[in-house]
């Protein structure tokens, strides 16, 4: 098996909802690459903690924090726990939830809550790390935009909407910072394997593999690799880019 490079050695990364899921990934494959890790997490303080721990017995300095991505104090939060641990040189927006339902039976209250969490919470982390990023000259952003983003899907027009939102933000980031040497870019998982997939009925899923190219979900650790890659010097040179990650389905 060959050896995880510790190309991110001596950098922090700040990783929003990063307990479980693509998000635990992400903080497992920046610290196994070296990285000293801040990550937020919602609620669940027992898989937070599980988390962490699994970090941390990687050899680098992990905090978690519960934060909210709606609370405009939370991310300043984050920031100030990754200056503790050296600065901020990398931010992974992973935080998001769903609230799935047709678009004529959607309420207001749910299309403006997947917006504010996906889309708005993701702005004012970016926000709140380009200060100091701008004055090292340095760093690099990754957003979790999804399949879902790209070509749309039945019953989650707020989600869908927030993905694609998140390019936009992707984009129009990237050519504002470009010349302070601060990368931003994305990604769009498609069907990745994780609490929400494994609870799909049988009939789903089949319905779902029958439009991946490749015949299977997608595992978190696959997009953890892509993610860090991204926050690479690796990706010196790459800026203001969206990877699918999603089997060739939006091919």
């Amino acid at each position: 098996m060959q050896e995880t490079p510790q190309n991110l050695a001596g950098k922090c990364a700040i990783v929003t909802g990063g307990s479980r899921g693509i998000g635990r990934a992400v903080v497992l494959e920046l610290a196994r690459r070296g990285a000293n890790i801040v990550f937020s997490y919602a609620g669940n303080a027992a898989a937070a903690e599980e988390t962490r721990a699994s970090a941390a017995a990687l050899g680098v300095e992990v905090r978690a924090v519960k934060a909210n991505a709606t609370d405009p104090a939370a991310a300043p939060a984050l920031v100030d726990a990754a200056k503790e641990l050296g600065g901020v040189d990398i931010l992974v927006n992973n935080a998001g939830i769903t609230r799935d339902k047709l678009a004529a039976r959607m309420s207001a209250e749910d299309f403006e809550a997947v917006i504010a969490t996906n889309l708005t919470g993701a702005f004012l982390m970016t926000k709140a790390v380009l200060r100091p990023m701008m004055r090292a000259r340095a760093g690099a952003i990754v957003n979790l935009s999804s399949v879902v983003g790209l070509r749309g899907n039945a019953g989650q027009a707020n989600y869908a909407a927030s993905k694609a939102g998140l390019i936009g933000l992707t984009k129009s980031i990237a050519r504002e910072v470009a010349g302070a040497g601060i990368r931003v870019n994305a990604v769009a998982p498609g069907f990745i394997a994780t609490d929400m997939t494994d609870a799909m009925p049988e009939a789903a899923r089949e319905a779902t593999l029958a439009q991946i190219p490749a015949g299977r979900l997608g595992a978190p650790e696959d997009v953890a690799h892509a993610i860090a890659f991204l926050v690479s010097d690796d990706a010196a040179y790459i800026t203001g880019q969206v990877l699918a990650i999603d089997g060739g389905m939006s091919m």
